[in-house]
């Protein structure tokens, strides 16, 4: 008995052994050749601006003490959340256009896997936060300040980032105990769950009802406290019979509301409508706006409904004009 356990964990080591040198190879954007130039300057225009918007809107929250809000201070962990999704996603994208070699290795693609994930997860309850702040700054608005404390605050982001890593770790470890043979080539640009467990030659079963688990309980979970914020915040609204208290409401929720249904809506069509092979290039595009298109948009979502923003943003440009005018 202890000599077949013995080989039992012996077998078990030299398959991890193999799949750590195991080699993905990403297909890309390749059944359009002739648009990987074309393609490789829209991602990388779509990448930079990412990058500079949510920088930007990070200092410009960071200079401004009028910004120094509850609100603003889950703005800018949104913002860096975007940025180091995009960061994540693009920089392999945007080199799998314009070399041969779109190989890679088991580490780097379980690296990339983790930090995507850990990203997304903590973005779905940033944003079920954020709800939760807009529920409070609407209800209560005498008693905002006192209830969204800074221990508070500090408290509802932090435990964003640790249940996502928790969720992270629990899902890479699922990946890791998988053995991986064949050609390794995926029909996808990232390292997304279900692409890396096409190349796994050992039952995955467990590994897809770990996934299946994780993503309903935190789709579930962010959406109810979403929802819940924004259905008491209509029924209080609808009860206070100054004018104009129903746009003024709109006008605080809108661009957040905005944010949450390009989010929640990719990843409700990314895992409940695109699943046959047919979608497959749908699921790219629509992986590519995810992690691209939308952290680009969050930051002019926010500051083109957002007074103090545009403000901020205004003062900025008329010190640096003055200054290279001096």
């Amino acid at each position: 008995m202890k000599f077949l356990l013995f080989l039992h964990r012996n077998q078990m080591q030299v398959e991890r052994n193999q799949s750590a040198g195991f080699i993905f190879v990403f297909l890309g954007f390749s059944e359009f050749p002739t648009l990987q130039v074309p393609l490789f300057l829209v991602f990388l225009t779509i990448y930079t601006a990412c990058v500079l918007e949510n920088l930007g809107l990070i200092l410009i929250i960071k200079m401004n003490p009028k910004l120094h809000t509850p609100m603003y201070f889950f703005l800018s962990h949104l913002s860096f959340i975007d940025f180091c999704y995009s960061t994540v996603i693009a920089p392999k994208l945007l080199d799998f256009m314009i070399t041969e070699d779109r190989s890679m290795s088991f580490k780097g693609c379980i690296v990339q896997f983790f930090f995507g994930c850990t990203c997304v997860i903590t973005q779905t309850f940033m944003l079920a936060v954020m709800a939760y702040d807009r529920f409070v700054a609407v209800c209560n608005p005498l008693l905002y300040t006192v209830t969204m404390s800074r221990k508070l605050c500090a408290i509802l982001v932090a435990g964003s980032y640790a249940w996502a890593g928790i969720c992270s770790s629990t899902l890479t470890y699922f990946l890791l105990v998988l053995s991986y043979c064949g050609s390794g080539v995926v029909n996808h640009f990232c390292c997304e769950y279900s692409a890396i467990l096409s190349a796994a030659c050992s039952d995955s079963s467990l590994s897809q009802l770990a996934c299946l688990l994780i993503c309903t309980f935190n789709e579930a979970c962010s959406l109810l406290i979403i929802i819940i914020s924004y259905t008491v915040i209509f029924v209080t609204v609808i009860k206070i019979p100054t004018k104009g208290a129903f746009k003024k409401a709109l006008s605080t929720c809108a661009s957040h509301l905005t944010a949450i249904c390009f989010c929640h809506g990719i990843i409700l069509l990314l895992y409940c409508v695109l699943k046959s092979r047919s979608s497959l290039l749908l699921v790219k595009v629509a992986t590519v706006f995810y992690s691209m298109v939308v952290p680009m948009l969050n930051p002019i979502i926010y500051s083109l409904r957002n007074k103090e923003v545009k403000e901020s943003i205004s003062k900025l440009t008329r010190l640096r004009i003055l200054s290279h005018s001096l």
